[in-house]
């Protein structure tokens, strides 16, 4: 079943919805939220998935051309120590929702379609707390938090919803041939039946995924112009460069050895028009816009993988290519242009930073794991991280801790110290001269995984669905 048209407002259009209503279904009047709207800022959170630390412009990359990121580099803020919470999709964008390392919350590991399990309706999201500001609050893209209707967006704090709810690589056909070079020669996206929803609705399958960037920068325009005169949240997680990697027809070129370079030419394009979007809508200098990706490069999948250079390893690691993450801030006459911030900082410290520029409380009766970076986004004289520490977990187990610029990795009964300033690569393990180091990190890990262990929350559970 398709659309015929690229957006969620498009389809509820042709449902007779009208356009008025679709700007904030279920929230609060728009009264209320005009009148907030002078006084409270406007937020996006652009968010890819297994985009490389080196893969744009600004942070190395001499192929991939980016112009638009790097515009957003050079008239905001580039973070080079900037942390996903985890090193694969679904628990790094929990982390990112709820402010809390992914054990915290219950997600520890990629969610499939036969899972019946997701994000807990009743955590407090990014979306939650700012709707309660009077927010309109939109998720347009890749979910990946629970596929079944009580996990999805739309009761986790959103007002509308469209993309698609787990990874574009799961719900293969049987039978069907899920070559990677013969999808992106043939532009053939059936091998892989994943639904395009709008809120609760499933509205084409499988989704044309030769359009889904261009069709999520379009709703996302379009929620900027309708929500211009009241403070809104846009949260866009690209569905790629995750494979299968697949374009428009205007970005595709015919050589598999490029076809990572043009999906992220062409996210890159979409950021273009979004920054366009906000000037057109008045209210550019009003708006934090965030770009970041949810964990490394999948470096196993060769020329459909990115690169993290100078970093090591890529996704499913704990080595920091696998968890730290290329960062731009912007926000113009807030934060300052062209500047650099190399504090230690992650995705779970957007939701408390949000809230203070929001004017809302934080989430009351739990524990956040995430902290205020604003001094370090406002470029303050001498701010540095809020973080001691921060806590690289793989699944469950906590397997590394960084702490200034030190950092300790313990797994399979393996210590690895690394002096990551001197040593941004991993490559020198220097554990064996520096026990004292070795002893402190140790404790910090213990004593913060038992104290995570024993507040944990649990993750929803809910029915699994019968198969039609």
């Amino acid at each position: 079943m398709s659309t015929g048209g690229y957006t969620r407002r498009c389809f509820l259009k042709a449902l007779g919805v009208g356009t008025a209503s679709l700007a904030m279904p279920g929230c609060m009047g728009s009264n209320q939220g005009s009148a907030l709207g002078p006084d409270k800022p406007n937020f996006i959170i652009i968010f890819t998935d297994d985009q490389g630390y080196q893969d744009v412009g600004c942070f190395g990359s001499s192929s991939i051309k980016t112009p638009n990121l790097d515009r957003m580099a050079a008239e905001g803020m580039k973070f080079t120590d900037f942390y996903a919470a985890a090193s694969v999709c679904s628990p790094s964008r929990a982390a990112l929702l709820t402010g809390c390392y992914p054990p915290r919350v219950g997600i520890t590991k990629v969610l499939f379609p036969r899972d019946n399990i997701g994000l807990n309706p009743e955590e407090a999201t990014i979306a939650d707390v700012l709707g309660g500001q009077g927010y309109a609050t939109a998720c347009v893209g890749k979910w990946h938090l629970g596929h079944l209707p009580s996990f999805l967006p739309t009761n986790n704090g959103f007002d509308s919803y469209f993309g698609i709810p787990y990874s574009n690589d799961m719900d293969g056909v049987e039978g069907k041939n899920k070559n990677l070079d013969r999808a992106w020669r043939q532009k053939d996206y059936s091998p892989w039946n994943v639904p395009l929803m709008c809120d609760g609705q499933v509205i084409e399958r499988p989704a044309d995924q030769t359009k889904l960037i261009e069709r999520y920068t379009d709703d996302a325009v379009t929620f900027i112009h309708e929500n211009r005169d009241r403070p809104f949240f846009l949260y866009l997680p690209h569905t790629m460069p995750h494979i299968p990697l697949f374009v428009s027809d205007g970005f595709y070129v015919e050589d598999v050895q490029k076809a990572y370079k043009a999906t992220i030419e062409q996210i890159d394009f979409s950021i273009g028009r979004v920054l366009v979007a906000l000037k057109e809508a008045g209210v550019d200098r009003k708006t934090l816009v965030v770009f970041t990706s949810d964990n490394g490069p999948w470096l196993g999948k060769k020329h459909y993988g990115g690169c993290a250079l100078p970093l090591r390893d890529g996704k499913f690691s704990t080595y920091e290519g696998g968890m730290r993450e290329p960062c731009i801030m912007r926000w113009p006459g807030r934060i300052p242009a062209g500047k650099v911030c190399s504090e230690l900082c992650g995705t779970i410290d957007l939701l408390p930073t949000l809230a203070r520029l929001a004017g809302a409380e934080m989430p009351a009766a739990r524990v956040i794991d995430g902290l205020d970076i604003w001094p370090l986004m406002a470029g303050e004289p001498g701010a540095k991280s809020p973080h001691e520490a921060f806590f690289y977990y793989r699944g469950a187990s906590l397997e590394a801790v960084r702490s200034g610029k030190w950092k300790l990795r313990r797994v399979k009964k393996k210590t690895e110290l690394y002096n990551l300033k001197a040593d941004i690569s991993e490559k020198n393990n220097v554990a064996g001269t520096h026990p004292d180091l070795v002893k402190r990190l140790t404790g910090l890990m213990q004593k913060f995984d038992r104290d995570l262990k024993a507040n944990a929350r649990p993750a929803g559970k809910g029915l699994k669905e019968k198969k039609t």
